[in-house]
């Protein structure tokens, strides 16, 4: 019976540290995200709820373009050609006529919802940055990435006061999502052009997320849609959560 007690013992220190390291970032517990009564889950709140206490996020490192490596497009594959998938069939015919007809749809808890062309992205002001990708099956490589902050998207969408997480879908049937924190960090952009160049296809072309302050699963390609809500939502089969990863991956 030792052993049983033991787990016990510290299942209650770690439910107790991490709802108080909760209770300190949001006031409200449930804004942070759920732990299914996995012991690694609430590992993951409480690392998330330390970062989230800190004064402010911080910039992560930039680079020279001398530092700029070559960058392999792990785990990716064509939208366009999955067999027998719509989100595929739709992007063939994107792809096709060079996305001028690709519109990134921003909804939810916004005053507007609104759709953006890629022509309209490179219209807004931009941000050029090369940082360190960090993948969590363990290589990492530096990129140039330009793009248009996430944090201009969002205000010309009109971000309602109780919007708390921003979710992401894509063409490849993906799904990912941050904190507003996140998504209104300055280095978090929609990057539509690396090293120098458009966006290429294996790389999430015509846009991608890039999340500076995460692992590179966060930054997702092939950018369909953004769903902006006021509750956290774990994505159910295709979110990180349910196929064994942590939500929060800080870096």
């Amino acid at each position: 019976m030792k052993p049983t007690k033991l787990i016990t013992r510290r299942r209650a220190i770690i439910t107790g540290l991490a709802a108080a390291g909760g209770l300190v970032v949001t006031r409200d517990w449930k804004h942070l995200p759920p732990t299914y009564g996995n012991l690694l889950r609430i590992g993951d709140n409480l690392t998330y709820a330390a970062i989230r206490a800190l004064p402010k996020p911080s910039l992560v490192k930039e680079y020279s373009r001398a530092d700029i490596s070559s960058f392999p497009a792990i785990n990716t594959t064509d939208p366009g050609t999955i067999a027998g998938s719509t989100l595929g069939d739709a992007y063939r015919r994107l792809r096709g006529g060079a996305f001028a007809e690709w519109r990134l749809s921003v909804e939810g808890r916004v005053a507007t919802p609104r759709t953006f062309s890629l022509d309209e992205l490179k219209h807004l002001s931009s941000r050029t940055q090369i940082t360190r990708h960090v993948c969590e099956e363990g290589w990492s490589a530096i990129a140039e990435w330009t793009g248009t902050p996430l944090r201009l998207v969002l205000e010309g969408a009109g971000i309602l006061p109780t919007a708390r997480f921003v979710l992401f879908y894509s063409y490849d049937d993906w799904f990912e999502s941050i904190d507003m924190l996140d998504a209104l960090h300055p280095q978090t952009i929609l990057a539509y052009n690396m090293n120098g160049r458009d966006l290429p296809i294996p790389h999430g072309a015509p846009a991608r997320l890039r999340v500076e302050t995460q692992l590179g699963q966060k930054s997702i390609k092939y950018l369909q849609r953004i769903v902006v809500t006021d509750e956290f939502y774990d994505g159910g089969e295709k979110g990180s959560i349910q196929n064994g990863w942590a939500w929060y991956m800080g870096i």
